[in-house]
C-alpha cells in the first residue's frame, strides 16, 4: 500500500538550484513511486557551521509503495550519485535529502528518525512543507502550520520560478 512522504532537499555548492532539480528528477525514476508535489526553492542562511554558502532548499511529497528503509537507502543512494560527501557536519553539500515524514509513522531508530527530529525547528523544512500541505499534521508535534511562528525569525527568501 502506498504511502504519504515528505522529503526535505537542500544544496548550497557545486550549482545547488540544479542539484535539487536532478536529485527531485532522481526521486521520479523510483521504483514505485509518483510525484505528488513540489513547493517551491527558497533561499536560506545555513544553521550551524554558518561559514558557508546560503541554502537553496525545497520539499517534495511523494506517494510510494517502498518501505521507509528502502527509501532512506534509495535517497542515500541519490546523494552519492550526486557526489555528496560528508566531511564537515552540517557543512557545505551538493544535496541533502532528509526523509522528514513518512506517513504518519514514528520511527526512532539509529540509522532512521521520523518525522526528522530537528523539522519542526527550522524554516527551510516547514515553510516549503506548509506551502505543498498546509493542513499537513508532524507526529508529536501537531500541525505543521501552527509552529510557523516559532521560525519566523530564521532567514528564507522564495525564489521566482
Amino acid at each position: 500500500m502506498a504511502v504519504q512522504v515528505f522529503i526535505a532537499l537542500g544544496a548550497n555548492i557545486a550549482q545547488p538550484t540544479k542539484q535539487v532539480r536532478r536529485a527531485i528528477a532522481l526521486i521520479c525514476l523510483l521504483p514505485h513511486t509518483r510525484l505528488l508535489k513540489s513547493s517551491s526553492f527558497y533561499c536560506t542562511a545555513p544553521v550551524g557551521y554558518a561559514d558557508q554558502p546560503d541554502f537553496i532548499n525545497a520539499v517534495v511529497e511523494i506517494s510510494t509503495e517502498l518501505s521507509a528503509h528502502e527509501l532512506l537507502e534509495a535517497l542515500l543512494a541519490i546523494e552519492s550519485a550526486l557526489g555528496r560527501e560528508r566531511s564537515i557536519p552540517n557543512g557545505p553539500r551538493t544535496i541533502d535529502l532528509d526523509l522528514v515524514l513518512y506517513g504518519d509513522h514514528r520511527i526512532n531508530e539509529k540509522e532512521l528518525i521520523v518525522p526528522h527530529p530537528r523539522m519542526h525547528e527550522r524554516a527551510f523544512v516547514l515553510v516549503p512543507l506548509t506551502e505543498i500541505a498546509p493542513d499537513v499534521i508532524i507526529p508529536g508535534q501537531g500541525p505543521a502550520k501552527a509552529l510557523l511562528a516559532a521560525v519566523a525569525d530564521q532567514s528564507l527568501k522564495r525564489l521566482p520560478l
